[in-house]
């Protein structure tokens, strides 16, 4: 199977993590994408959903699925999305998109974080993939000098700004034994809005597409 089958199989296999007559988030990304046009399939069950990027707001509102503003939704019963990397505790990398801010804003608002990703993802330790850090623009030198002190290999992300019109630091080079840790550091650099880190409020179930099948992980 192609890397893309596998993640529909994972965004099929989502739906039933969908609570009618609720408001559910929705992430960012190939997979999410995959997710959003699996729901609309049973886009009368649910009451709307929050999205965690413009895209993503874009292509629910194509399939007719009432988007709403995350002040007027409050607490969604579920968040749905992909991730860079996963560790075997279910703590993420994510933002490879640039849309991590928002990404953890809706997360800490549902009362399930699924998480779904084809089978490369799972990874003993994270880091392999760049950790990207959303920074305020004035900050962005500041910011990439504090990270090498952290033995990371801050890179600019050129050319793209996120929704919230900042930029990004992707970190290379970082062997994270301790995401937590690391999470809570990053984000008490000044001029840091978050990191890519998701280990703080990690996800609830991972659900993996592999060749054999769907495999959960709580």
């Amino acid at each position: 199977m192609t890397q893309d089958e596998l993640k529909k199989m994972v965004a099929e296999a989502a739906l039933e993590y969908v609570i009618p007559g609720t408001i559910i988030g929705i992430g960012t990304g190939s997979t999410a994408n995959h997710f959003i046009d699996c729901l609309a399939g049973i886009k009368g069950r649910i009451d709307g959903a929050v999205a965690s990027s413009n895209a993503s707001a874009e292509r629910l509102a194509a399939h007719g699925i009432r988007v709403l503003d995350l002040n007027s939704a409050g607490e969604l019963s579920v968040y749905v999305d992909g991730a860079d990397e996963s560790n075997h505790h279910l703590h993420l990398i994510k933002g490879g998109g640039g849309a991590l801010t928002r990404e953890k804003i809706v997360a800490a608002c549902a009362d399930k974080f699924v998480c779904i990703a084809d089978s490369s993802k799972l990874v003993d330790v994270l880091g392999a993939f760049p950790l990207p850090v959303e920074v305020i623009p004035m900050a962005r030198s500041m910011v990439a000098r504090e990270l090498v002190k952290r033995g990371g290999q801050p890179v600019w992300r050129e050319g793209f700004v996120t929704d919230n019109g900042n930029d990004i630091l992707d970190v290379h080079n970082l062997d994270i034994m301790e995401p937590a840790r690391l999470e809570q550091d990053l984000n008490n650099i000044p001029g840091v809005v978050t990191n890519g880190l998701f280990a703080l409020r990690p996800a609830d179930v991972l659900l993996l597409g592999t060749e054999d099948g769907v495999k959960k992980i709580t």
